[in-house]
Parts: structure tokens; C-alpha cells; sequence
């Protein structure tokens, strides 16, 4: 049975992981009898409200901003059973993956903030580089790709952001990547470095597409192991 191996940015799609997203990929990763394994960063993040908030008090002074933990958002998706980052090894798991939500590029690194001078945090860095280093599958969606593109973008890998003309995907190319267009419901396979990518909601307008880009992109994989 093979084992798969989740890196969770928080809960939400604003803040934290994209739920639709880590949703879709752990159906179509349990469809296929597969188990799969969360992680998480520990560490605290800016609450960015999902509905639109009043956030001034009636003297006009300006409410504090929110901070979680990642962490303790992550384990709401995985339903408490999430172990931490540096738990991670690639010997134990079969395949590496990564849903979307802006937590990739906030908590897992300072895309958002830093563009191409982006960092990622140390865990999911090593937990990338030792997973490509085992010759192991990566998968990643919508923005999370950028993380991705950080640590092996040196590699001339193939990954997509949905189309090649946005701003993450002319970052992602800054960085080394081949950057391909690809629709919703497609994934992209780069089997030399066998990393698996699908734009998600880069390019998505219904959670059909969603679930139809996260089987695609887990059915290449599958297709690798065969």
C-alpha cells in the first residue's frame, strides 16, 4: 500500500491550505486504497478574515490582528491526526504532497511577501530536497508550486501555475522552472524530476475542476508506479 505524505499551511484559503483543495487530494489518494499522512509547521500566522470585517473600533482605533498557529489550524483538516514537520522522512512515505491555499506562500514561505526573493521555512525545504534527493514524486497545486519552484527551480524543473504569463508563473521561471500552461481539470507531468503540479484554483472557477485536477494529477503518479 502505498503511503503519501501531506504538508498542511493552516486552514482556510486565505491563511492557510486551501480546504477544497487538501480535500480533493486526499479523495483521490484514499480511492485508490492509498494511505496518506499529514504534517504541519509549527509557528504562528496573520489571520486574514474570509468575509469582509469591520476591523476598527467605534473611536476609530484599528482591533489587533488575529494570529493561530499553523500547526493547530492544520490538525481542523486533518482531523487531528497531523504530526510535525520535522517528523518527516522520505524513507517512510512513497510520494510527497502539497495542496494550495495561500499559506504556501505565507506560512510555508514569504512568497507573498518577498516574491523571487522568497525563503522557505526550513522543514518543508529539507522535506522537499530529501524526497527529490530519494528519487520519490512530488505533487503540489495551485500556489504551492512556488514553494516548490524555490527549492528545486535550480533543477530546470517543469511545474504549472496555471498559465505561463502570471506573475507566480514569470517568478517560478526567475527561479529556474519550466513553467507550462495547463487547464483546471489537467495536471502537469515533469516525469524526469517526477514532479506532478495542477493550477487548481490559479485557473479554477468551480470545485469540479478542482477534484478532476487533483485525480489527474494523482493518476499520473499512479501511472509512474505501474
Amino acid at each position: 500500500m502505498k503511503k503519501i505524505a501531506i504538508i498542511l499551511s493552516g486552514c482556510g484559503n486565505r491563511d492557510g491550505s486551501e480546504l477544497q483543495e487538501a480535500l480533493s487530494l486526499m479523495l483521490a489518494i484514499d480511492r485508490r486504497g492509498w494511505q496518506y499522512q499529514c504534517f504541519a509547521p509549527e509557528g504562528y500566522f496573520e489571520v486574514v478574515p474570509h468575509i469582509e470585517v469591520d476591523d476598527t473600533e467605534e473611536d476609530g482605533t484599528i482591533v489587533d490582528i488575529e494570529r493561530r498557529d499553523i500547526f493547530v489550524e492544520s490538525a481542523r483538516i486533518a482531523r487531528g491526526n497531523l504530526l510535525p514537520i520535522e517528523a518527516y522522512s522520505a524513507t517512510d512515505y512513497d510520494a510527497l504532497a502539497l495542496p494550495g491555499g495561500m499559506g504556501a506562500a505565507r506560512n510555508l514561505s514569504t512568497y507573498a511577501f518577498d516574491g523571487k526573493n522568497m525563503t522557505v521555512i526550513d522543514g518543508v525545504a529539507d522535506a522537499l530536497l530529501s524526497t527529490y534527493r530519494a528519487e520519490k514524486p512530488i505533487m503540489a497545486m495551485c500556489i504551492a508550486p512556488m514553494v516548490v519552484a524555490k527549492v528545486l527551480g535550480r533543477y530546470g524543473v517543469h511545474l504549472t501555475l496555471g498559465d505561463t504569463q502570471n506573475q507566480a508563473a514569470l517568478t517560478a521561471a526567475a527561479l529556474g522552472c519550466h513553467v507550462e500552461s495547463c487547464t483546471p481539470t489537467e495536471a502537469c507531468a515533469d516525469l524526469e524530476h517526477r514532479l506532478f503540479t495542477t493550477p487548481a484554483y490559479m485557473a479554477a472557477t468551480h470545485i469540479s475542476e478542482i477534484f478532476d485536477g487533483a485525480e489527474a494529477m494523482v493518476a499520473q503518479v499512479e501511472a509512474l508506479w505501474r
